[in-house]
């Protein structure tokens, strides 16, 4: 076997895998028919006890492969810290048909921490990975709902970085490195 036949095979072997891990092995999420969505999809939202604020929360969209911001009303903070501890908490809150989460359920805020230079470091539940139902697509909507949510809601904040029970893991699910700060991407955004 030739030299330039062995990688044109090794080329489509590779190609063929990265298809069959994005469309065959695809989210579970797609694999469910998703119910009717009105362009508001909302819940139930709790009597305002205190000052709220708006935030952009996101979810798995329809199609299974993007994620749609919805808005809510959460409790307002005085700090960036704080409010960002308020965001993440509603993102990781469990949701009701016809919302789906990107973030495993049981998945829980455990610390937050902000650094001076705009960057903030998510310390989640290790059920992040441990109920992760793993596939690339999977990662990075999980990923970037997280990392999203943050930056996008709280324009201090430039930089997520993902820990998992305290420590810095290589990867959620084998695909999408984890072990340096990520930046808002809305590319994976309706």
């Amino acid at each position: 076997m030739t030299r330039r036949l062995a990688l044109v095979l090794g080329v489509a072997v590779a190609a063929a895998a990265l298809g069959w891990l994005l469309f065959i092995g695809a989210p579970r999420w797609t694999r469910r028919a998703a119910p009717a969505r009105s362009s508001s999809a909302s819940l139930p939202q709790p009597a305002p006890a205190g000052r709220r604020i708006k935030a952009r929360l996101f979810y798995v969209a329809e199609d299974g492969v993007r994620l749609n911001a919805v808005e809510r009303e959460i409790p307002y903070a005085e700090n960036t810290l704080d409010q960002a501890r308020e965001i993440v908490n509603a993102q990781v809150a469990p949701v009701v048909d016809p919302l789906v989460s990107a973030v495993p359920a049981g998945t829980t805020l455990r610390a937050i921490f902000v650094t001076p230079d705009g960057q903030a470091y998510l310390d989640l539940s290790g059920e992040l990975s441990r109920a992760h139902p793993g596939g690339s697509l999977n990662e990075l909507l999980t990923i970037y709902t997280l990392v999203d949510v943050v930056t996008a809601n709280l324009p201090a904040i430039n930089a997520v970085q993902i820990l998992i029970d305290g420590k810095v893991v290589d990867t959620l699910a084998g695909h999408v490195d984890l072990r340096r700060p990520l930046m808002k991407n809305l590319d994976l955004v309706e």
